[in-house]
């Protein structure tokens, strides 16, 4: 008789991630509990009550954590969460689910991060494998959890979506392609607003890696190359958040891009805007790596129908032009679709501030746009940061409002764009409720 002790597994968050990683867990034999410290929504729990895994919402059961011999956290969780100091006191192993699931997955994976441009790259990449007839999942930081794939069948390939949340917390893990789009302040709010700490999360993509692997990356970012050199030559191994360990070193095959590589290769782009000939450039690179035929990568290029909420044309009502980039939720990648602008436009910007340098973008906003429409909960740092440029300015506090002011804003033959360089979470769930409400009312729109 095997009397032999179950090794249990916790799982702080009862998202998408967290019950991917429970039902992983399960199937692998482990003892498992979930925890979430607010409420767990109702499809999650059915899929919880199904398999019959024990889990808690609404606080945390320090016994049962403080019990565990690896906890699995989800990105959501910070480490200023109390229970996180306590198991990183106690020195309890803290995994994210993408370190946990890639355990018991035979598939390969090409990793993409980058403040900004990780979505469209990622999403066309899938788009090129798959239209390859390759075996392949999407997930990471989009669509459904990487656990839950490995779980329900497993995959030859993973196209991974990877948060520098998600990388703080993975060790072991190998890419066998990486992929780096840039690296711009974001998150601050979770790296003591230090920027450092952020570029060492964001270059942990290549830990694990050899020569056997490889890295593509834009050249032209400003960290990126002295960052490599950092690590090739000095050895440097920093450890970015409490329940980091020092990222163990890398050594891939680099393939480095710049944005001349767009035209010396003669490529086509159905998407607008320079950021995006990068993205093309990313994925073609990453998919010419494993092996995808050329005239197929330049074929899904010219035809790739571009991401939701991502520069995402709406509709044209009364001759101007509604573009939905609700994703921007940092300021760079406000700064990358007001480059892409070409019509007078009105910009909606506010929400959840984590820690914004607006005045990285105030040139550009005098440049391209005719009037600022301010969505947030509260847009005091907005007025400091925007209001002496002389636009006329409208304060909202909900969509409903903001379309309507922007409705009487804009003129034909112009645009407007909501490009908000904040988190959605002072007035929506998420920034895709932010981006529906917004479509939804501009369609309305006589």
């Amino acid at each position: 008789m095997n009397t032999e002790k179950k090794k249990k597994i916790v799982i702080l968050g009862g998202g998408e991630s967290g019950v991917g990683t429970a039902i992983l867990a399960q199937k692998q034999g482990f003892d498992v509990f979930l925890s979430d410290s607010g409420r767990i929504k109702d499809n999650y729990r059915q899929a919880l009550q199904a398999k019959g895994i024990r889990w808690e919402d609404g606080g945390h059961t320090e016994g049962e954590i403080l019990s565990a011999d690896e906890v699995v956290k989800s990105p959501g969780v910070p480490d200023a969460a109390p229970i996180v100091k306590k198991l990183v006191e106690q020195g309890i192993p803290i995994l994210s689910e993408l370190e946990f699931a890639k355990r018991f997955s035979r598939g390969k994976t090409i990793c993409i991060t980058g403040s900004n441009g990780k979505t469209t790259t990622t999403t066309l990449i899938y788009y090129i494998m798959k239209r390859d007839g390759r075996d392949v999942g999407l997930a990471g930081n989009i669509e459904r959890s990487f656990a839950l794939q490995v779980a329900e069948g497993d995959h030859d390939w993973y196209v991974l979506e990877i948060s520098s949340f998600q990388l703080d917390n993975m060790f072991d893990f190998k890419a066998d392609i990486s992929v780096l789009m840039n690296i711009t302040p974001d998150h601050l709010d979770r790296y003591e607003f230090c920027l450092q700490h952020y570029i060492d999360s964001k270059m942990r993509i290549i830990q694990n890696q050899d020569s056997g692997q490889s890295f593509v990356y834009w050249r032209q970012d400003e960290h990126i190359e002295e960052e490599l050199r950092k690590r090739f030559e000095e050895g440097y191994a920093p450890q970015p958040t409490p329940s980091s360990k020092p990222a163990r070193r890398g050594r891939p095959t680099l393939c480095g891009f710049v944005d001349s590589d767009f035209e010396r290769l003669g490529l086509q782009f159905s998407q607008m805007g320079q950021h995006n000939k990068r993205n093309a450039l990313a994925a073609y690179f990453a998919t010419k790596i494993a092996g995808i035929d050329e005239t197929t990568i330049r074929q899904c290029l010219s035809d790739f129908p571009g991401v939701e909420h991502r520069l995402e044309r709406v509709a044209e009502k009364s001759g101007v032009l509604y573009i939905n980039d609700s994703k921007a939720t940092n300021v760079d990648a406000c700064r990358v679709a007001l480059q892409a602008m070409e019509k007078p436009t009105v910009l909606i910007v506010g929400g959840l501030d984590k820690g914004n340098d607006y005045s990285a973008i105030a040139p550009l906003v005098r440049q391209k746009c005719v009037g600022l429409v301010y969505l947030g909960a509260d847009n005091a740092k907005l007025h400091s940061a925007f209001d002496k440029l002389g636009l006329p300015i409208v304060d909202t506090n909900n969509m409903r409002d903001c379309v309507s002011a922007c409705q009487r804003m804009a003129k034909a033959g112009g645009a407007v764009l909501l490009s908000p360089c904040c988190a959605s979470f002072d007035l929506f769930h998420n920034m895709e409720e932010r981006g529906e409400q917004f479509k939804q009312l501009v369609r309305e729109l006589r």
